[in-house]
């Protein structure tokens, strides 16, 4: 299935529909933006996965979550700086005929993440 996204929003509990998300391909300190998309009503990629198997590469990407931007939009009050601004995520990939899903449960405080299924 290649590499997926989604992400929950733990403070509500509920999708994390709206909020923005950046991939990019990295190379050690060098990042190339592939793609912004806004979540959808299920906190996924509109447009499926990220990437499928036949178009996914070994090597190492980074997801970039607008966390600030998605809870200020919800209408919560956060500080001034918020403790969550962009929360990015670095990960490889290592097995191109495998699924690589990165869920993110956030709230503006706290945020865990894993590789799914």
């Amino acid at each position: 299935m290649g590499l997926s996204t989604h992400v929950l929003d733990t403070m509500n509990g509920c999708p994390a529909a709206g909020m923005a998300v950046e991939l990019y391909t990295t190379d050690g300190d060098v990042a190339t933006l592939v793609k912004r998309f806004a979540l959808n009503a299920d906190g996924r990629n509109p447009d499926g996965p990220l990437y499928d198997n036949t178009n996914l590469k070994k090597g190492t990407y980074r997801l970039v979550f607008d966390v600030k931007g998605y809870f200020a939009a919800q209408g919560v009050v956060l500080p001034e700086p918020n403790f969550l601004n962009r929360v990015a995520l670095d990960f490889g990939v290592a097995h191109t005929d495998q699924h690589y899903h990165v869920p993110l449960l956030v709230s503006p405080w706290s945020y865990s993440t894993y590789r799914g299924s």
